[in-house]
Order: structure tokens, then C-alpha cells, then sequence
């Protein structure tokens, strides 16, 4: 008479796991003590790595049976697509092993390495021997540039991609090539904040008069307080809007001024230009008229036609300061595409990414934004990856003029 198979409860099945993957003895030893085929306790585990949820239906009927099965299929084919999914921006199709080794070490917790091997297509034995192997001299060096990639990219608060973490590199002293750099943040999933949509905010539907196009696009000046351009936008905050002027110069792509309101009013522009006309040297308002560097011969300034610029505060403050004014064309945005550039930068870098409380709290972030980072440290690649103040004060070492 042969020997009647024997049948395990689903609660014994687990507990075996568990016992396997918590205990330092092996498999063969703990199905030994348990009186059972080592090859069970093998496919039970593996089971449950596949579907903790499906992996022991148990018994019933043929249509039970069968919708256990497809779960533990459907499961399977997700955990498969999970993979791929993960490794696909990782991996190219004649992609080497070893990289499939990496992302395979890197899933290790999420993944069964059956599994992992049965969908990238590799041998479980020659990835176990990778791990074993000692660390080759290349790898040693990516390891450390990687930290350094990925302090710099924290320090830019996650706004640079490899060109501006290639240059940041070069500037401490780093030799290494800028394709190296792209290729260890896209191996580890480095990446720059992505733009969200802008919006524009200009009301040109006014009687006030217009100054025509002077600007003309041409955004290159050869100094400081040459051409400066202005606009504003807005940020959202559940307390409401909170509209930002910004004064930019087109020399170096510096915020030179800029005011924070709650109302988009004209006072909003003749703040910011009045800051950026105290901290460039050249004064206010005065009886005594306008007071100018040697270096500052008819300084531009252009803006959209918003009745912000057009007003007689802010029209009289240009020519107090002897600024001629310049405004773009109706509803043509390119006019002033330096500034939307920046309002872009802000956005994708910094206000798309926060909830803000109140209007408060987004204005001493962005002034901190301006002031601390974009002005001081963010590489620009217009200025050969130097920052606004570095780029402003090369020329000031070259020229001899502040």
C-alpha cells in the first residue's frame, strides 16, 4: 500500500516561513527538524514572496481553485511589471550585467532575486558571485562622486541637472567628465525639478500712454545697469494671492529689485524699481536730479504695457532716474522673455513645489530664494555656469569699475 501524501494547514506553511527566514540555520536542517521534504518548504517560501496574501488558498471547489490561481498569476505579472517599470529607466535592453546586478542589489528588499533574474534575464549563481567580489577601483571612484553628486544636488535644492552639477564639480577642484556625471544621476534616479506651467498676469487694456519697443529683444548688455527689465507674477497661498515685482539686469540675469503685495497696484512696480535703483547706485527721487556712475550711460528699462509700468508714479521714477523706458509689444510675451524665463525658474524651482499657509510665509521664502540662492549661488548657463554675483564680480576684477 503506498504511503498517503501528507497535507499541511495554511498556518503551518506560515509558520515555516517564518521560521526560515528568521532562523541562522538552513533549510535543510529546519525541514528536517519540521519532518518535512526541504523542497516544500522551498516552494512555500517562494510562494510567499510572490503573493503574501494568496500564496495558500487552501481547499474548495474547481471555481475557487481556479480564481486562486489567477490571483497568484495577476500578483505575479504586477511584481513583474513593478520590475520593469523600476528598472527601465535604469536599464537598456543590451544594457551590461553588471548593471542589472546593481539595480537587483538596490531591489533586494522589494523583490525576490528569483524573481528579479527570471524577468532581467540573468543567472542567479553569477549575480550571487558579483556580490561577493571586491569593489573594482572605478567603482570605488563612482561611489564617492556619487556622494558628491548628491550633496550638490541637496544644496541646489534639487534644481540642478548634470551640466550644473558637472560645472559645481569643476569648481571644487572634481576632474571628471560631464557624461559621467549624467550617467550616475540617471543610474540613481538624480533628476532637476521639472517646469510647471506659467501663467502671465499683464493688463494692457488702459488709456494710460505706452513707450514703444526700445529693448527689441536684444537681451545682451556689456555691463552692470545697462538694461534692466521688470514684470510680475503671482503665487498662490490659502490665505490668497501674493503678486511678486521683480527688476532683473539683463548684464548678469541678477534680481537687482523686487516688492511683495497683496494687491497688484502700481505701487507693487515702483517699489521694486526703487530698490533696484537704491542698490545699484543710482539714487531716487531728488530735486538735485539723477546720480549716476561714470560707467552708466543711458540706462534702459523695459517692461510689458501692465498699467502697473504705465502709471505716472512709476513713469516719473524712470525719469527722475534718467532711465529711458521700453515696453514689449501687446500680448507678445518674447518681448520680455528674459524675465518669464525667471519667473519660470522660480516656479519649477521653488513656489510649484510648496503649499503655502499664508502670504507671509511664501514672501520670506521667496526673498530668501532670491536673495540667498538665485543672486548668490545658482549656476546660470547663460553666464558659463556662474552665479549672478560671481559673474557680476569677474567683470568688476577685469574692469576696475564696482
Amino acid at each position: 500500500m503506498s504511503e498517503k501524501r501528507r497535507s499541511y494547514t495554511e498556518e503551518f506553511k506560515v509558520e515555516a516561513v517564518k521560521l526560515l527566514r528568521e532562523s541562522e540555520e538552513s533549510a535543510a536542517q529546519i525541514a528536517r527538524e519540521l519532518g518535512i521534504p526541504q523542497t516544500n518548504l522551498s516552494r512555500w517560501k517562494r510562494e510567499m514572496e510572490e503573493d503574501p496574501e494568496g500564496a495558500f488558498p487552501g481547499k474548495g471547489n474547481a471555481r475557487d481553485e481556479e480564481l486562486a490561481r489567477l490571483r497568484r498569476e495577476n500578483a505575479k505579472l504586477k511584481k513583474e511589471r513593478d520590475i520593469l517599470k523600476k528598472a527601465g529607466r535604469h536599464l537598456l535592453a543590451d544594457a551590461p550585467a553588471v548593471r542589472k546586478y546593481q539595480f537587483m542589489q538596490a531591489c533586494a528588499s522589494d523583490h525576490s532575486v528569483v524573481m528579479m533574474s527570471r524577468v532581467l534575464g540573468v543567472s542567479r549563481s553569477r549575480y550571487y558571485a558579483w556580490l561577493k567580489r571586491p569593489e573594482s577601483q572605478r567603482e570605488k571612484n563612482d561611489r564617492r562622486l556619487l556622494t558628491m553628486i548628491k550633496a550638490i544636488h541637496r544644496e541646489s535644492r534639487q534644481t540642478y541637472g548634470s551640466p550644473r552639477v558637472h560645472a559645481e564639480l569643476r569648481s571644487r577642484g572634481v576632474r571628471c567628465g560631464e557624461n559621467r556625471v549624467a550617467r550616475l544621476m540617471r543610474e540613481n534616479d538624480i533628476q532637476a525639478k521639472q517646469r510647471a506651467t506659467f501663467k502671465c498676469t499683464t493688463n494692457s487694456d488702459h488709456d494710460l500712454p505706452v513707450a514703444p519697443n526700445r529693448l527689441d529683444r536684444q537681451f545682451e548688455a556689456d555691463g552692470p545697469n545697462r538694461k534692466w527689465t521688470c514684470n510680475i507674477t503671482y503665487v498662490s497661498t490659502r490665505e490668497g494671492w501674493l503678486y511678486l515685482s521683480v527688476v532683473l539686469d539683463l548684464f548678469s540675469r541678477r534680481v537687482v529689485g523686487h516688492a511683495m503685495k497683496a494687491t497688484l497696484e502700481s505701487e507693487l512696480a515702483t517699489e521694486a524699481l526703487q530698490m533696484a535703483l537704491t542698490r545699484r547706485t543710482l539714487k531716487g527721487p531728488s530735486k538735485k536730479g539723477p546720480s549716476k556712475s561714470s560707467s552708466e550711460v543711458d540706462p534702459l528699462c523695459h517692461s510689458d504695457r501692465g498699467s502697473q509700468y504705465a502709471s505716472g508714479d512709476y513713469q516719473a521714477l524712470l525719469d527722475q532716474a534718467g532711465i529711458t523706458c521700453s515696453m514689449s509689444r501687446r500680448g507678445d510675451c518674447y518681448d520680455n522673455a528674459v524675465t518669464e524665463s525667471f519667473f519660470g525658474t522660480l516656479e519649477t524651482e521653488l513656489t510649484g513645489h510648496r503649499d503655502y499657509q499664508n502670504r507671509s510665509k511664501a514672501r520670506t521664502d521667496i526673498f530668501e530664494y532670491i536673495e540667498a540662492f538665485y543672486n548668490r549661488k545658482r549656476r546660470h548657463s547663460a553666464l558659463g555656469y556662474l552665479s549672478p554675483a560671481e559673474y557680476e564680480a569677474r567683470h568688476s576684477t577685469i574692469t576696475g569699475n564696482p
